[in-house]
C-alpha cells in the first residue's frame, strides 16, 4: 500500500475512478486517448487495495484543486443537459430543459429596428454571412429586404441560404451583433431571442427584392439545396394569391389549365377566390366547372394540394413567357 505523502496524480486519478459506478466510470473512459486509458487501467490494478486514509487524503486533494481552479457551475448546463438527455430521452429533456433552464437575458438588438438599411448593410458587408443572416433575421420582412439588396451581389446568395436554414444561434453570435452596434454607436434597447431559419420568411424578402435578383438568388440556391429552393419558390407565390391577379390575366391562366386540375384545386378554395375565378371565365365553361365540383364530391386534401400547386406552377410559366402578370406589375417576383 503506497504511503500518504507518496501518491502522485495517476494515482489520485485512478483511485477517484475507482469509486465511481461501472457506468459513471466507463463514461469517463470513454473520453480519454488509447494511451491514457491504459496509463490509468495499470494504475487502478496497484491501488485496488487502497485504505480510506488515502482515499480521504485523495478527495480533500481533489476539492482542494476543484475550489481553486473553477466553481461547481462551470459548465453545468451542458453537464445538466446530458444527465436529462440520457434520462429521459432528447425531446423531452429538451421539454424539461425549457421549462427548468433560468433564461438567458434577451441581446440588445432593438436597434437593429431603428436604424437605416444603408447603415446596416454598412455593418454587415464584411462579416462572415452567417452574421448577416441572423441580423436580417431580426427585420421586419421590407427591411431585411431593403439591405439584402444592397450587399454585394456574390455575398447575397451565401445570406439567402443560410437565412432559410439559420437553426439554433449560438450566444456568441449575438455577443458578436451586439459588439457590431456598439461600434456604431447605436442606442440599447430590449431585443428578442432569433428564431430557426424560416423559408416563409425568406419567400416574403424574395417577393420585395425585383424580379431579377430574386430569380438569380433562387437559381443559386437551387444548387445548394434544390428542395429547399423549391418550398421558397412555392413559398412566393401560393394559390390563395392568385386573388390579386388581374381578372384579364387570370382569365388567361384558368383557361389553359385542364378541368381536372381546377376541380379539385377550386374545391379546396375560399369563396372570394372562387367566384373570382369563376367569374373571370364564359358562363358556359363556369357552370361546366361548378357542376363537376359538385358530382365529385369530398376529394382528399393531398389531391386538393397538389391540384393547387399545378395551377400556380402554370401561373409562374405563363408570368415567365410574358404572357400574364402576377403578384403585381413592375419587377416584383412571385
Amino acid at each position: 500500500m503506497p504511503d500518504l505523502p507518496s501518491l502522485g496524480d495517476e494515482q489520485a486519478a485512478a483511485i477517484l475512478l475507482l469509486l465511481f459506478s461501472e457506468d459513471e466510470a466507463s463514461g469517463i473512459l470513454s473520453r480519454l486517448e488509447p494511451n491514457e486509458v491504459e496509463q490509468l487501467s495499470s494504475v487502478m490494478y496497484s491501488v485496488a487495495d487502497i485504505g480510506a486514509d488515502e482515499i480521504n487524503t485523495v478527495l480533500d486533494r481533489f476539492v482542494d484543486r476543484a475550489r481553486h481552479r473553477t466553481t461547481i457551475g462551470y459548465r453545468s448546463d451542458i453537464q445538466i443537459q446530458a444527465m436529462l438527455t440520457a434520462a429521459l430521452g432528447e425531446q423531452r429533456a429538451e421539454v424539461m430543459i425549457s421549462r427548468t433552464a433560468p433564461k438567458k437575458p434577451a441581446p440588445n438588438l432593438e436597434a437593429l429596428k431603428w436604424m437605416a438599411p444603408e447603415e446596416i448593410a454598412a455593418m454587415i458587408e464584411e462579416e462572415h454571412p452567417q452574421i448577416a443572416a441572423l441580423v436580417l433575421s431580426f427585420l421586419s420582412t421590407d427591411n431585411a429586404a431593403a439591405v439584402l439588396s444592397l450587399l454585394p451581389s456574390d455575398m447575397q446568395d451565401d445570406v439567402v441560404y443560410r437565412l432559410a436554414t439559420l437553426g439554433q444561434v449560438s450566444n456568441d453570435a449575438i455577443e458578436t451583433i451586439e459588439h457590431l452596434l456598439t461600434a456604431f454607436h447605436a442606442p440599447k434597447g430590449s431585443g428578442t431571442v432569433a428564431t430557426k431559419g424560416d423559408p416563409s420568411e425568406v419567400a416574403a424578402i424574395m417577393n420585395q427584392i425585383g424580379k431579377k435578383n430574386s430569380a438569380r438568388m433562387i437559381k443559386a440556391l437551387a444548387k445548394r439545396d434544390k428542395k429547399l429552393a423549391g418550398t421558397i419558390e412555392d413559398e412566393m407565390f401560393t394559390f390563395a394569391d392568385l386573388i390579386t391577379v388581374e381578372p384579364k390575366d387570370l382569365g388567361t391562366i384558368m383557361r389553359s389549365v385542364d378541368n381536372t386540375q381546377l376541380v379539385p384545386a377550386l374545391k379546396g378554395a375560399d369563396e372570394k377566390l372562387r367566384a373570382k375565378i369563376l367569374g373571370c371565365m364564359s358562363s358556359r365553361a363556369a357552370q361546366t366547372l361548378e357542376d363537376e365540383m359538385n358530382e365529385r364530391g369530398p376529394m382528399p386534401m393531398s389531391e386538393v394540394i397538389e391540384a393547387q400547386k399545378s395551377v400556380v406552377a402554370q401561373a409562374r410559366r405563363l408570368a415567365d413567357a410574358g404572357d400574364v402578370v402576377i403578384g403585381g406589375g413592375g419587377d416584383d417576383y412571385v
